[in-house]
């Protein structure tokens, strides 16, 4: 029963963890990278859709990302989705082809993204809190139906704080990774 609990809240750990990664992998860097399209939402065909469902995104080039359109009537959708997602990009339409260029940041600009990926790391350590208080809270209750001796209860407690740590320490390792890419020249 417990392992059971336990697995479960490692899952749910993960996830917030994964959730704190995949942002970062958004976060626009001086290198063009596939990733920074990922949340862009494109109106198009009567309904909200990714990017990626429209168009295939590639990194030719260090400093430029090419966005594929399958279909040529969504290309003037997909330049506004772009513009409207607010990345800093110029998109440069070209037939089917759309050609974002990646300008170089400004130290200004570099150090308000590490800015801004301090607080997606910040609420990735909330929700994994929020998780172990919800745990904790599990076993408590566990031990007051009598499913668990207090030892257990106690054990318990100590097995949720080490995955806890474990999950922070890896958006810690992700946030100091991401902040060593934006800063470098």
């Amino acid at each position: 029963m417990l392992e059971q609990f336990y697995k479960e809240t490692k899952e749910r750990m993960q996830k917030s963890v994964d959730s704190v990664i995949s942002e970062m992998q958004t976060v626009r860097t001086g290198k063009a990278s596939p990733h920074l399209l990922d949340h862009v939402r494109v109106e198009a065909y009567g309904s909200v859709m990714p990017l990626n469902q429209l168009a295939t995104i590639n990194a030719p080039e260090p400093r430029l990302l090419t966005v594929q359109a399958f279909d040529k009537s969504t290309v003037g959708d997909i330049v506004k989705a772009i513009h409207k997602a607010d990345l800093g990009l110029n998109p440069a339409p070209d037939g089917n082809l759309i050609r974002l260029p990646i300008p170089a940041l400004n130290e200004e600009r570099r150090m308000e993204l590490v800015k801004h990926c301090k607080t997606i790391a910040e609420n990735g350590r909330v929700a994994v809190r929020n998780i172990r208080r919800d745990a904790n809270d599990q076993l408590k209750q566990m031990e007051k139906n009598k499913e668990l001796s207090e030892d257990q209860e106690a054990d318990g407690h100590d097995e949720v704080q080490k995955m806890t740590d474990d999950m922070t320490k890896a958006i810690d390792e992700a946030l100091e990774k991401k902040e060593k890419e934006l800063m470098e020249v």
